[in-house]
């Protein structure tokens, strides 16, 4: 007998309970039991423990992968402190140099993509979930990120990390575990050309005209398309956290249609004289 069989033969009071088990088992019991048992999950949690307020007082940048990275004078970034997310790797060849960290939490993203996140030479954050395609390593970590309710902004990362719909949120937590006064955002341009039901997985037909790169969910790669109504609720949860910790997230993103943050000229973090108008 099938589940579905089971649905129409089990009275809702029966079948509820069973079904609410099931789900938190499969999104958060696992997880839970796999920090004390696992010692993949274990070793991360450690180093995870090691990286708390290991940047206090500095400031980092959060790169998105949007359009707008292609208008952003990059090598400003040079000696910066970065996080990268997903397929930000592509740029690194053109720039000379990487992100300082990169982080990966969607599930196609890391299932289609992990030879080539595998071998990268830097600090990589991924979700728990990616553990069955990226092998740990010195410098891969797991976090125990989901998208189930309730939503959070957690400011320990070696717990629980909700995902907010979109992966910048999950490092400006990363951010504030490790101690950063100042985030700033570059490449968020919070718009996507491609329409549809968000959250729905498609399956692309061309060149990517939603990043930075048209390879980057080029032709015949799978991906979900975006909820941007969910990630802004999960940017203001950010925002008062920062707020809360007398901390600051600043959108420097060129053109970018997210107002969550308060925006800042991009060049001028680098030369507040500089005559932007040149």
């Amino acid at each position: 007998m099938n589940s579905n069989e089971l649905k129409k033969i089990l009275p809702r009071v029966i079948r509820s309970p069973i079904s609410s088990a099931k789900w938190w088992w499969i999104n958060r019991g696992n997880h839970k039991l796999a920090a004390v048992l696992n010692p993949q999950r274990r070793r991360s949690v450690k180093a995870l423990e090691k990286y708390h307020n290991s940047h206090r007082a500095e400031r980092c940048f959060i790169l998105g992968n949007g359009p707008s990275l292609k208008k952003t004078d990059l090598s400003l970034l040079r000696g910066e402190i970065t996080f990268g997310l997903n397929r930000i790797y592509l740029l690194f060849d053109s720039l000379g140099f990487s992100t300082t960290y990169l982080v990966v939490i969607n599930t196609l993203v890391i299932e289609q993509f992990a030879n080539e996140i595998q071998p990268l030479m830097l600090p990589k954050f991924v979700s728990w979930r990616g553990r069955h395609w990226i092998s740990e390593n010195e410098d891969t970590f797991f976090l125990d990120t989901d998208y189930t309710p309730p939503p959070a902004f957690s400011e320990d990362v070696t717990g629980r990390v909700f995902e907010g719909a979109t992966v910048t949120y999950v490092a400006m937590q990363l951010a504030f575990h490790m101690g950063f006064e100042e985030v700033i955002l570059i490449g968020v341009d919070h718009s996507f050309s491609t329409e549809g039901t968000p959250n729905k997985t498609i399956v692309s037909q061309g060149d990517d005209p939603n990043h930075f790169a048209p390879e980057y969910f080029g032709k015949g790669i799978s991906w979900q398309l975006p909820d941007l109504n969910a990630s802004e609720f999960a940017y203001e949860m950010a925002r008062e956290a920062y707020d809360r910790a007398g901390r600051r997230i600043l959108d420097a993103t060129m053109g970018g249609n997210l107002n969550v943050f308060p925006k800042v000229d991009y060049l001028k973090l680098f030369n507040p004289c500089m005559d932007v108008r040149k």
